[in-house]
């Protein structure tokens, strides 16, 4: 888990901000909070793996990964596969997207590794997945592209190596293509308290789509 954390925060040191002062802000903040994580080398307890459905979809992914910008990181997740805890986060959901979506945690509250103020994990979804509208209050998040097209809000295609920022409380909604599964790694940034209770809990949105609060 150790090499996966070193290589996520290469990932941020060296993913461009594209001339953003936000994005780049919130890069150093997640390479500061993992840096001082791999400094103290602090671990709980080794977690009993567990798997989801759309797991089937996760060495597709890390095929396309390894070909791409990010295939060290790609194949550091292929390491360690089987030692991953996949969850979905939620108390209820619909049953298509429990079978198009999972993720799981390399550090933060739940571990395997803690950290206090930032979560760092990977999310995957199966091709087609539609990922309904939701927002995280109080939470800073990112995602960059390991494996897979994948679109937000419908305003743009972002393919391997991009990375997103969604501010606190931002709406966004993510849509896979048909053909590829897609793999991504996500930081929150946020409290303590608010990472370890971030109320995923579907309600109804605009337009009648669910949306986390």
């Amino acid at each position: 888990m150790t090499y996966l954390l070193r290589d996520v925060d290469e990932v941020y040191r060296r993913s461009s901000a594209g001339g953003s002062k936000v994005i780049r802000s919130h890069q150093r903040r997640v390479r500061e909070s993992v840096s001082r994580v791999l400094e103290c080398d602090g671990y709980l307890l080794n977690p009993v793996p567990v798997g989801k459905p759309v797991v089937d979809h996760l060495p597709r992914a890390l095929e396309l990964g390894a070909s791409g910008p990010l295939a060290q990181l790609a194949r550091t997740v292929g390491r360690v596969a089987t030692r991953l805890v996949w969850a979905h986060g939620y108390d209820k959901m619909p049953r298509s997207l429990a079978r198009r979506y999972a993720f799981t945690e390399i550090l933060g509250p739940s571990g395997p590794i803690f950290s206090e103020n930032v979560i760092i994990g990977l999310v995957l979804f199966a091709p087609g997945t539609v990922y309904p509208q939701h927002s995280h209050q109080q939470i800073e998040e990112s995602y960059v592209s390991v494996a897979g097209a994948w679109s937000e809000n419908d305003a743009a295609v972002y393919a391997q190596g991009s990375l997103i920022l969604n501010r606190p409380g931002d709406l966004h909604r993510i849509t896979v293509g048909d053909r590829d599964p897609c793999l991504l790694v996500y930081a929150w940034l946020g409290t303590l308290e608010r990472l370890r209770q971030p109320e995923m809990v579907f309600t109804r949105g605009r337009r009648g789509e669910a949306s986390i609060p």
